[in-house]
């Protein structure tokens, strides 16, 4: 094999069969998608289908690392899972920063493809060589902290790395998370699918070395970096206060959104901000593998009536703290942490679950639904002891958590809500930086590859805050601005991203001298390498996942906003909102996308070499 930075594996299950094999990395595939999603996607497409039941054995589930795995090269420490959604039915592609990835690359497996469906729970232990599939029935209906704990214990592996579903998996949530050491794969129901083939976890510990092209020309180009990105003055405060440190910043320019998106007022924001968290309740930084940044939060409580424990524990990120605090019209930043803990056990995705909560408090607020409708409660904003009864409910399917554990659109079904006044894309519900705030975060939500809704595909809140790569074309454009200017920028945003999702680098990592990054690839895996093969491959991934979407049923029409995030609010948006029209038309044109059948052109795919995958 000449690619150098893959182990050259893929170990293969298949649960239903008892089956256990290792496959060759395709290095064709390799060379054109590289890592990560890209191989990913390449992998899925003759897999997936319409016909495929995504909670069914038919439905495979990969997780795939990336060629710069185990290097220096900064903040590449993550893994992708990927398969089709529960929620959307569309392609899903969910990141997870855990220490698992790096010991699953040192077994000597650069992914792991899990196909069928076991009749009883089980679990997947891996050492190296050694791959055994094991019965969970112990731990099934545990919580994710005690499945992790338990099976670490056995054996004495206190070294190996854990990741797990908790019960909301296991009673197939359609928002359920994949657990690892306090991290998450945590959107799109990845967790369910799990859930669906029995799976309980999967333990690894690896010991085996990666080998790299040009290790030391790697080492001291990473180094030079390293320094440059930490020496941005926004990874400092992001490595200090956390993903939560623009919560003020937020409530000033009305991208947080407050009481489910109908108000941007929300002027109680310092009690449950990045720098309060920081200085009440931080007890260190949480890393990544090879990240020097940070963002994780270790948060100490001390004794507590709450029934958090009393060492330290992961603590709330910035989508959290919106999702259960001004979304929800809450201003405890304890009740918040205690609503994350009890998400992380369960197995819960922080965003869809808070939205959920939020849409149900917004319907009792207007007097559309009343106490007998949600087993009795009285649902207020705030009340934060509802909350946490809601999510025990969504976790078992219990009362009223069974609706809500088939997402915000399913509750719509139920109280005869408006779609157009439920936040979502795709059934999914969308993350929390308002579009209203920040125009290209529209095309975001409603175009991303990975539906729906995704704030890291497209983070246009951030370029427009200056964060550019000129190198590639990516140059900032003002937040409020519908043009043809943002919709080019987006286009060329989305496919670096997509690039940055075959590697897997995280978006605070990125050097803004893209150059260096491609100088680091070369270096990494020992062929060519330059900012041209960025972009193309971006492309090439982007243009991948949008046929495997279209494959799978994707309907352009399908591509819009709900009304509620385009209704002007007073405030921070000063009464502007996204021409979408304009933008979306602006981006299909740009990518070569047909319009009417979403379809990408016969010149762009012959351009990125997809034939193959054309329909």
């Amino acid at each position: 094999m000449v690619l150098k930075g893959f182990v050259g594996n893929i170990l293969e299950i298949d649960l239903t069969k008892n089956s256990i094999k290792t496959t060759k990395i395709d290095e064709e595939i390799a060379k054109a998608f590289l890592g990560g999603a890209g191989y990913a996607a390449a992998i899925l497409y003759p897999l997936l289908s319409k016909d495929v039941n995504p909670l069914g054995p038919e439905n495979p589930l990969i997780f795939m690392t990336g060629p710069l795995l185990g290097s220096p090269v900064i903040c590449t420490g993550k893994m992708v899972a990927c398969s089709r959604s529960p929620i959307t039915g569309l392609l899903a592609q969910s990141t997870c920063g855990s220490h698992i990835n790096i010991q699953i690359k040192r077994a000597g497996y650069d992914g792991i493809l899990i196909k069928g469906s076991s009749k009883s729970p089980i679990y997947i232990d891996i050492s190296n060589e050694k791959v055994e599939l094991k019965d969970a029935s112990s731990i099934w209906s545990k919580g994710i902290y005690e499945t992790h704990k338990t099976l670490k214990d056995l054996g004495e592996r206190k070294n190996a790395k854990v990741m797990s579903i908790g019960p909301a998996g296991e009673n197939l949530v359609k928002y359920a998370i994949i657990g690892s050491e306090e991290r998450a794969f945590g959107r799109l129901g990845l967790g369910a699918v799990m859930g669906s083939k029995k799976l309980k976890a999967i333990i690894v510990n690896g010991t085996n070395k990666i080998e790299f092209a040009e290790p030391e020309k790697l080492k001291a180009l990473a180094k030079e970096v390293s320094d440059e990105v930490m020496g941005i003055y926004t990874n400092q405060v992001i490595g200090g206060l956390g993903t939560s440190c623009n919560c003020n910043l937020y409530a000033l320019t009305g991208e947080l959104p407050v009481k489910y998106y109908r108000t941007s007022e929300f002027p109680e924001i310092d009690k449950i901000s990045g720098a309060t968290l920081a200085e009440k309740y931080l007890k260190k930084q949480k890393h990544c593998f090879n990240c020097p940044i940070g963002c994780g939060r270790s948060v100490y409580i001390g004794k507590n009536d709450l029934g958090l424990p009393e060492d330290e524990f992961e603590g709330p990120e910035y989508e959290t703290i919106a999702g259960f605090g001004s979304l929800i019209g809450n201003t405890d930043l304890k009740a918040i942490i205690k609503a994350n803990y009890i998400c992380n056990d369960l197995g819960i995705d922080t965003i869809s679950s808070s939205s959920v909560i939020a849409l149900l408090m917004d319907l009792f607020d207007q007097k559309k639904i009343n106490s007998s409708d949600i087993d009795g409660m009285e649902l207020r904003w705030g009340e934060m002891d509802k909350v946490y009864m809601l999510l025990e409910k969504i976790a078992y399917r219990k009362g009223i958590g069974n609706i809500l554990a088939e997402g915000s659109n399913c509750v719509g079904d139920k109280f005869n809500v408006d779609r157009d006044q439920i936040a979502t894309v795709m059934n999914n519900e969308v993350p929390y930086h308002d579009s209203r705030s920040s125009f290209g975060m529209a095309i975001a939500y409603a175009i991303s590859p990975n539906y729906g809704a995704s704030h890291c595909w497209c983070d246009a809140f951030m370029v427009s805050l200056g964060a550019a790569f000129e190198e590639i074309g990516i140059e900032s454009v003002p937040a409020q601005e519908n043009s043809k200017e943002m919709a080019i920028m987006c286009a060329r945003l989305m496919a670096y991203r997509s690039f940055s999702s075959t590697l897997i680098q995280c978006t605070f990592g990125n050097t803004l001298q893209t150059s260096k990054l491609a100088k680091q690839i070369e270096f990494a895996i020992g062929i060519p390498f330059d900012l041209n093969d960025v972009k193309i491959i971006g492309e090439r991934v982007l243009n991948l996942m949008r046929l495997i979407n279209l494959k799978l049923g994707l309907n352009p029409k399908n591509e819009k906003l709900p009304k509620l995030l385009l209704t002007p609010l007073k405030g921070g948006t000063n009464e502007k909102v996204p021409d979408t029209n304009l933008l979306f038309s602006e981006f299909y044109k740009y990518n070569q996308w047909d319009p009417i059948t979403g379809m990408p052109s016969k010149e762009k795919i012959k351009e990125l070499n997809l034939e193959k995958y054309a329909f």
